[in-house]
């Protein structure tokens, strides 16, 4: 089964893939007038934005800073924790600026497809819905692209990334607390189970409580770890910016796995161009397309440039880390040979370093705030899926979800007991196949999302 996953992951993520993704980010920079540095103060404005309501005053869709907690819920995951020390651990140091620079270009992109989200979303008895499968089809008028997406969205993250998630953290779980890993995906899956059966206004409540508390929690630790070894920080910079181009003759020997990780590791973060942020726009009730965008823009931001970075510097100015040949498996570089390829110890360790006994228990109880917002995200990515290829059959609606629930479920479970290396490439391959298609889609709607930020702009 491993070389199958292996074989199959490398096709989707080819570098044609990665020359897209990139690309498609630097040219809505260029289209927008690079729109996430223009406009970052209206970023943070447009988070606030009263959802709109109808006649009777009720709410349309969620609120915008809803929409941005449910959509930062699906970025902020095992890959700011585990994927960071992965990308460290096969790619160097220099994988970082390649995540910093996937993020910024990402940040146009999420604008992009979260305005074309709103442009084209549909009403819904439980509010607006929509994302990449509505503009797809109306917006390129092919409908059986848009059902392909749909189902790649259900499968690639209510299936493969799912396993991803509940994956990471049953490892930390057993690091720290010795938890059988059964357990762990049994009880992660019941209180899942809690929340989605409540639908979109019980997710968007409990992100909008528990999504900006962890991720602030976290930032200030980082803080506090990277402060305490602050006589590293000129070197660990140093060490990112030489490995990125290769200058060093160990990142030079790996420059390929430093970009191809990075960029990765970055996508999967952050989420921009693969359609789930879109998912999340459509069901905001704002007063213009584009303030959403620039509300998902800035959530890239959060995401990458602020938790994984610090993630990021936690561990390399702590020294917790090791890199390794991302073909053979040789330990290059063994600045913590105690932790081998124990990915999520990396940042436990790191913690430990400054509050000793404390990292395992901190960094195990992070994932789970993480992994379990971020599966609440994936859920309502395949219910709106499923809304969306079943409008105008209720009964053949409710029944896809209620099987939709079962599945997540059932993998949260399976992810629990696989082994990881195979496990993260399911999700990569998740990743890549849902990225294909938007981006494509997003580079012939670009024009859309351009006059509506123009005429946006002519408003303020």
């Amino acid at each position: 089964m491993e070389k199958a996953v292996s074989l199959i992951n490398d096709i989707v993520w080819s570098p044609v893939l990665v020359v897209l993704l990139v690309g498609a980010g630097l040219y809505f920079s260029v289209r927008t007038r690079f729109v996430q540095v223009r406009r970052l103060g209206l970023m943070v404005r447009s988070l606030f934005a009263p959802a709109q309501t109808d006649k009777s005053g009720k709410k349309k869709g969620i609120s915008s800073f809803e929409a941005f907690t449910v959509a930062l819920s699906g970025r902020v995951g095992t890959g700011n924790i585990v994927g960071v020390a992965t990308a460290i651990a096969m790619g160097g140091p220099g994988a970082v600026f390649w995540m910093w620079i996937i993020a910024f270009f990402g940040a146009s992109t999420a604008f992009v497809e979260s305005t074309l989200a709103q442009i084209y979303n549909f009403p819904h008895n439980t509010g607006l819905r929509g994302g990449p499968a509505c503009y797809i089809e109306k917006g390129l008028k092919c409908k059986w692209l848009a059902i392909v997406f749909a189902v790649l969205t259900i499968l690639g993250y209510g299936l493969l990334l799912t396993t991803v998630q509940s994956n990471g953290v049953t490892n930390a779980l057993g690091n720290s607390f010795n938890v059988p890993p059964l357990a762990c995906g049994l009880g992660l899956a019941f209180v899942l189970a809690l929340v989605i059966i409540g639908g979109i206004k019980s997710i968007a409540r409990v992100a909008s409580i528990v999504t900006p508390f962890m991720a602030l929690g976290y930032i200030l630790l980082t803080i506090v770890v990277v402060i305490s070894h602050w006589d590293m920080v000129p070197s660990v910079f140093n060490a990112i910016f030489t490995g990125a181009l290769g200058i060093k003759p160990v990142a030079g020997g790996i420059l390929g796995s430093t970009i191809m990780m990075g960029v990765k590791r970055g996508i999967f973060s952050n989420e921009a161009g693969q359609g789930g942020g879109a998912i999340v726009s459509a069901s905001a009730s704002v007063s213009h397309p584009a303030k959403q965008g620039l509300a998902q823009a800035f959530s890239v931001y959060v995401d990458t440039l602020l938790i994984c970075t610090g993630t990021a510097l936690m561990i390399m100015c702590s020294g917790t880390y090791n890199i390794f040949d991302a073909r053979t498996g040789e330990m290059l570089v063994a600045s913590a040979p105690e932790l081998g390829a124990n990915y999520v110890g990396f940042t436990q360790a790191a913690v430990d370093s400054v509050l000793s006994g404390f990292g395992g228990a901190f960094v195990s109880t992070a994932l789970v705030f993480f992994v379990f917002t971020t599966l609440m995200a994936y859920y309502f990515y395949g219910e709106s899926s499923i809304m969306y290829m079943f409008q105008g059959r209720p009964r053949g609606e409710t029944i896809a979800i209620w099987c939709f629930r079962a599945g997540i479920l059932a993998m949260t479970v399976f992810g629990a007991l696989k082994e990881a290396n195979v496990i993260w490439q399911m999700g990569d391959i998740g990743v890549g196949i849902t990225a294909w298609i938007n981006v494509i889609a997003l580079l012939l709607l670009c024009p859309q999302a351009i006059r509506a930020l123009k005429d946006f702009e002519r408003e303020k």
